[in-house]
């Protein structure tokens, strides 16, 4: 999933794009106020970690900004420590959640995705296809009451594939997504994973789950295949 930090601290924004990349998230950064609003006025990003300390703009701002636009990617405020007053006034403001400094990637992770699971209420924690199963939590794969062993960008794309279940996905949204803004290889690497997940999900089941839409990109199909 496409994140934007937007935090000053070079070091800690750095140190979470890392963690985070780990975890199967395509992180990027943003160290000043204009510079996050911008991007998160112009970037596609399915969540926004957003401190209030910034130059430039304050993450209220920011916020403020963003809302007024109708941009409505769930923030995640990353708040001072004991700053009751700081996660009241992002709530206010239409923050979705908040995270007081100093925190854990674990608790970072865990609210990344609760916020991505609460943006799409309709989908579950455990994101499902006819008898496929992906539970980002547990970074498990099932096919029926089959393990499928998944690389971590394998993950990340049958990830996102499964968030938009029949929806036609062109080559530059998965490489937006999946990869990053930055990526300049060969836009034919799309094609190479998504070989990659139909020898894995499908071929050994005999089923069609990703299909390609010829000129268009790629739909995952919800139902029984």
């Amino acid at each position: 999933m496409r994140t934007l930090i937007i935090e000053d601290e070079h070091e800690l924004a750095e140190a979470m794009a890392d963690g985070l990349a780990a975890e199967g998230f395509v992180a990027d950064v943003a160290h000043e106020g204009p510079d996050g609003l911008w991007r998160a006025l112009n970037e596609p990003y399915d969540v926004i970690l957003l401190d209030i300390m910034l130059p430039g703009l304050s993450g209220y701002d920011v916020l403020k900004r963003l809302r007024a636009a109708k941009v409505w990617t769930p923030v995640l405020m990353l708040t001072a420590k004991d700053g009751e007053y700081d996660e009241a006034d992002a709530l206010d403001l239409g923050a979705d959640d908040y995270l007081s400094k100093p925190f854990s990637y674990v608790v970072l992770v865990a609210h990344l995705r609760a916020l991505l699971r609460r943006a799409a209420p309709a989908r579950p924690a455990v994101l499902t296809a006819d008898d496929l199963a992906l539970d980002p939590a547990r970074r498990r794969c099932r096919r029926g009451n089959h393990d499928i062993d998944l690389t971590a960008r394998e993950f990340t794309l049958l990830e996102y594939l499964l968030r938009h279940p029949d929806e036609v996905l062109s080559k530059t949204d998965l490489l937006t997504h999946v990869w990053d803004e930055h990526f300049d290889g060969d836009t034919n690497i799309v094609e190479v994973y998504i070989g990659y997940l139909r020898r894995k999900i499908d071929a050994p089941f005999d089923r069609l789950t990703i299909e390609t839409v010829r000129g268009a990109g790629y739909r995952l199909r919800s139902g029984a295949g």
